[in-house]
C-alpha cells in the first residue's frame, strides 16, 4: 500500500484534462479491468487507500461533466478547463479524508460550486478594482452563436436559484435529491421552482418577439 502523498502525486502526474490519462505502470489495488464495475464511491474509497488508478478512472468518467458545468457558468472556455482542473485538484487534496456517507457526483459538485462561488468573488473584484468587465471569447461559427447567446439570454433571465436548478436538472441530470441536497432546499422546494423555470424559459423562448441581443447580453454575462 503506498502513502497517500505518494498517491496523490502519481495521480497529479496523469492529470491532464483533454487527453488520455497515462496510467503508472504498478499495479494498484484496483486493477485496469475492474474499475468500469465499480461504483463511484468505491472508486474514492480505493483512491483514499492508495490507489492512483482508481483516480484516474474518476477523472475520466467526470472531466467533461465538470468541463461542461463550468463551461455553462463560465464565458471563458479557458477559464471553464482552469476551474475544472482546480476542482479536481481539490478533490486530490480531500482524497484521503473522503467518508462515503453521500453520493460522490453529489460532494464532488459541492467542491465545484464552492469553487465557482470563489471565482465569481474574484471575477467580481477585479471587475470593480479595474472599473472594467472581463473579456470573454466567444465560438467562431455565427450560427452557434446566435443560438447560444439566445438560450444564455432565455437562462440568464431566470430567477437565480430556478436557474442553478434547472441547470443542474437538465445537463448535470441530478436527481431531485441531490440538487435539494447541494442547494440545501427542501425536495418539494426542487420540484416547485424546476416546474417554474421550465415554464418561464418555454415562455421566454417562444415569444412571439425574439430577446434584443444587445440589450441583455452584458447583462446576463454579469448574472451567470
Amino acid at each position: 500500500m503506498k502513502a497517500p502523498n505518494d498517491t496523490m502525486q502519481e495521480a497529479s502526474q496523469s492529470f491532464v484534462l483533454h487527453s488520455e490519462a497515462i496510467r503508472p505502470p504498478v499495479m494498484l489495488d484496483v486493477p485496469p479491468n475492474v474499475e468500469s464495475s465499480l461504483t463511484d464511491e468505491q472508486l474514492m474509497v480505493a483512491f483514499a487507500r492508495g490507489s492512483s488508478d482508481a483516480f484516474t478512472s474518476l477523472f475520466q468518467r467526470y472531466k467533461q461533466p465538470l468541463f461542461g458545468f463550468f463551461r455553462r457558468r463560465v464565458p471563458d472556455p479557458a477559464q471553464a478547463e482552469e476551474l475544472t482542473q482546480e476542482t479536481f485538484l481539490a478533490v486530490l487534496r480531500a482524497g484521503s479524508r473522503y467518508q462515503a456517507c453521500a453520493l460522490f457526483r453529489t460532494w464532488l459538485y459541492a467542491i465545484a460550486f464552492k469553487i465557482l462561488r470563489a471565482h465569481r468573488r474574484k471575477a467580481a473584484f477585479r471587475a470593480t478594482f479595474w472599473g472594467s468587465q472581463p473579456e470573454y471569447s466567444e465560438p467562431s461559427v455565427e450560427s452557434t452563436v446566435t443560438t447560444e447567446l439566445l438560450l444564455r439570454q432565455a437562462v440568464g433571465m431566470l430567477d437565480i436559484l430556478d436557474r442553478e436548478i434547472l441547470m443542474l436538472r437538465e445537463f448535470e441530470q441530478l436527481s431531485y435529491a441531490e440538487i435539494a441536497e447541494l442547494c440545501r432546499i427542501p425536495l418539494n422546494t426542487v420540484r416547485s421552482r424546476l416546474f417554474r423555470a421550465r415554464t418561464a424559459l418555454h415562455d421566454v423562448l417562444t415569444a412571439p418577439a425574439p430577446i434584443p441581443l444587445a440589450t441583455h447580453q452584458a447583462e446576463f454575462e454579469e448574472r451567470i
